[in-house]
């Protein structure tokens, strides 16, 4: 296809262009689309400003909230990450750097601002586009935007007075002092509890085994008790992004209430049952929108998100529209994970000052009193409630209980976060018994089965065991006696132990797709599983195949990232001496509920499943494995980042394993940071002046 050279000078060009792109496979046809659409809407509109809408749909693909132009004009190609990395390039003209080249922003700007297709934030009449300080929203995304730091904005001025003996029954909770090395340092969770107490949002972050659930148990046990000692309850609820995550903090959370030191009638309107995000909204079928909103706000006093990292731009509009005014809100999660799946960073926006501090020295002042502890980190810097409201109403848990100064993973994690490739690849290939590397090119391919078996002979001396044989070797080996009846409780404890093995175990991969992507890898593992018959089939469904859960299913009860396993159990017919009893394959799920123990489901009623030997370190997010082996693909993708890589390597509680395809890939991967595009954190300031301004 030939381009004109005067082809950003004429829609018809521009058209041509992003047609050119989206065959190359750089747009999605969505992007292309849109273009059209608001050339049909405006046909005035200029060039630019259709080659800008298509950008922006494109940056919402790769979940930016907007396009900002002064980036774009600066580097175009890594702005876009056009082409993606890995595709060859037919011709060097096509890259947007030189297809851009001679643009000013000045121009493109002005552009904008006479589009009828376009307002700015002050204008009152509804546009497509939204243009705010050279960042270019559509409409919808900068409505939320706008809306979530609004609400924010709302809850951060609204501060709660605190009983008087709150100092005292916070040190009763809290009456051990935290030493490490001998030293007292500062107990942040005692700290995130007053924060919490006396506010309407608080943002708790923190890494791996920092005690984000330790906390929350212990400050819903504050409140409940300072309200029952008013003769009245606070309606509490718990939640998560996803199933998965909700099934883990509901088991989470049970076990913390037990070991707390408070009256049983506070432990017992303290919940442990965890809804996900969707279901506590109550999600209407086939639309955006939910049973709970502005107009039908929920029913509580708190609400607590877990896995807050994985929350969207539109699920948090959609949280803060529908929790009533007077309720407290807190969001636990880590920052340094990865982002969202949907547009937008929101976690990692409002906590974007929390390493550093930045309380002012009012904030400072009152947390150390109530508290009794003298708040110190490294680094850490004054701010001021003006310039860095958020950080107001932010800790960072920062003492890992899960890893030690001596942990490989943890030290390895740092690094990782840190953006030190040197000092993580140095940690990779010293030899530890928590932290192993394996290369596919020096060594053969031997290595690799010997580890997904979990054979000895591998570098996994302290876990030589652990591998997806050792779950196929306990369904087989302690099997329950197959006269004995459906009912009986020795299905339900095999099943459990089976489960619980095939979590010794995960496989994580950065891709879905190629020979190192989890269709790649799941094919593989259960061909390698048959040969050494493990398993009786590599397709459809067969015992011991594991399964993940893509979509929730209310009616079965059932959660996007619940995983189960396919086993033979009795059928429902009682046997008799002409009827032997039949076994009949059934997935064997732990209940998600809260009741421990395990369900069982008929195949032919999953319809949204899918093998899971590997997965995705996305879906792997809110899970914990004792050995978790992270493969990397043999050439960069755009998703692979610290971020990926420190998610991947936290999944780990014992043992990480790092298996490089190709040499370097890790190095460049800790290197490169997601940088998400969004306005929010600007849009909290200007929401703050908006605010101070009406009083």
């Amino acid at each position: 296809m030939n381009i004109d050279s005067d082809y950003l000078a004429n829609r018809a060009g521009v058209l041509q262009l992003l047609s050119r792109w989206q065959e190359l496979g750089w747009l999605r046809p969505l992007d292309v689309a849109l273009a059209k659409l608001f050339g049909q809407l405006d046909p005035d509109a200029e060039p630019l400003v259709l080659l800008a809408a298509a950008f922006t749909s494109h940056q919402l693909g790769h979940g930016h909230i907007c396009l900002d132009l002064p980036t774009l004009i600066k580097d175009p190609d890594l702005t876009l990450l056009l082409p993606p990395e890995g595709q060859m390039l037919e011709c060097a003209q096509d890259l947007p750097s030189q297809r851009l080249a001679g643009i000013c922003l000045t121009d493109w700007l002005a552009s904008l601002e006479s589009s009828q297709l376009v307002r700015s934030h002050t204008d009152t009449h509804i546009s497509p586009l939204v243009l705010l300080d050279g960042r270019l929203y559509l409409q919808r995304y900068w409505q939320y935007e706008h809306s979530v730091a609004a609400q924010l904005v709302r809850r951060i001025n609204s501060p709660l007075t605190l009983p008087q003996d709150f100092p005292r029954r916070l040190n009763d909770l809290f009456n051990q002092p935290l030493y490490l090395d001998g030293e007292r340092q500062t107990d942040w969770q005692k700290v995130a509890c007053a924060m919490a107490a006396q506010g309407r949002l608080t943002l708790i972050t923190g890494g791996p085994g920092t005690g984000k659930t330790t906390t929350v148990v212990r400050l819903l046990a504050l409140l409940q008790q300072a309200a029952l000692n008013n003769a009245q309850t606070l309606r509490i609820q718990l939640a998560a992004p996803t199933g998965k995550a909700a099934t883990r903090l509901t088991e989470s959370i049970g076990q913390q209430i037990q070991s707390l030191s408070v009256t049983d009638d506070v432990k017992d309107n303290i919940p442990s049952d965890v809804s996900t995000l969707h279901r506590l909204l109550g999600s209407l079928p086939n639309t955006r929108h939910f049973r709970h909103n502005s107009s039908n706000p929920l029913v509580l006093d708190v609400l607590v998100i877990d896995e807050a990292s994985m929350i969207d731009l539109e699920m948090m509009y959609n949280v803060l529209q529908a929790l009533p005014t007077h309720a407290r809100l807190i969001l636990l999660g880590d920052k340094d994970q990865l982002a969202s799946v949907e547009a937008g960073s929101v976690l990692g926006d409002l906590c974007a000052d929390a390493q550093l501090g930045y309380y002012s020295e009012q904030t400072q002042h009152q947390l150390e009193t109530l508290c009794n502890e003298k708040l110190q980190a490294q680094p850490w810097c004054v701010g001021s409630a003006e310039q860095q409201p958020l950080a107001q109403r932010t800790v960072m848990l920062r003492h890992s209980r899960r890893f030690g100064a001596d942990s490989g993973i943890g030290q390895l994690a740092r690094a990782v976060n840190q953006g030190d490739w040197q000092e993580a690849l140095q940690l990779l290939k010293t030899p530890r018994q928590d932290v192993s590397y394996l290369s596919l090119q020096q060594d053969s391919s031997a290595a690799f089965e010997r580890l997904l078996l979990g054979e000895a002979g591998t570098s996994d001396t302290a876990n030589a065991a652990v591998g997806y044989s050792h779950y196929l070797q306990v369904l087989a080996q302690s099997r329950p006696d197959p006269q004995q009846s459906l009912h009986d409780p020795s299905w339900q404890q095999w099943a459990s132990q089976v489960l619980q093995a095939f979590d010794q175990f995960r496989l994580l991969s950065a891709l879905r797709k190629g020979e190192f992507g989890v269709e790649g890898l799941n094919e593989r593992v259960a061909q390698l599983l048959c040969a050494k018959q493990l398993i009786s089939n590599t397709q459809g469904w067969y015992e011991g195949r594991p399964v993940l859960v893509t979509h929730n299913d209310y009616g079965l009860g059932l959660m996007n990232g619940d995983i189960g396993i396919a086993l033979y159990l009795p059928s429902d017919i009682p046997s008799s001496d002409d009827h032997p009893a039949e076994q009949v394959l059934r997935v064997a799920f732990p209940r998600n509920d809260g009741q421990g123990g395990v369900r069982f489901v008929l195949p032919s009623r999953l319809t949204a499943v899918e093998t899971v030997f590997a997965m995705t370190v996305h879906k792997s997010q809110g899970s914990e494995f004792s050995h978790t082996a992270l493969i990397l693909p043999d050439r960069l993708n755009p998703v692979l980042s610290k971020e990926l890589l420190y998610t991947g390597i936290t999944r780990a509680r014992n043992k990480f394993t790092l298996i490089e395809s190709q040499a370097g890939i890790f190095a460049a991967s800790v290197r490169r940071k997601i940088e998400r595009i969004s306005g929010l954190q600007q849009a909290v300031l200007f929401a703050k002046q908006q605010l101070e301004t009406k009083v």
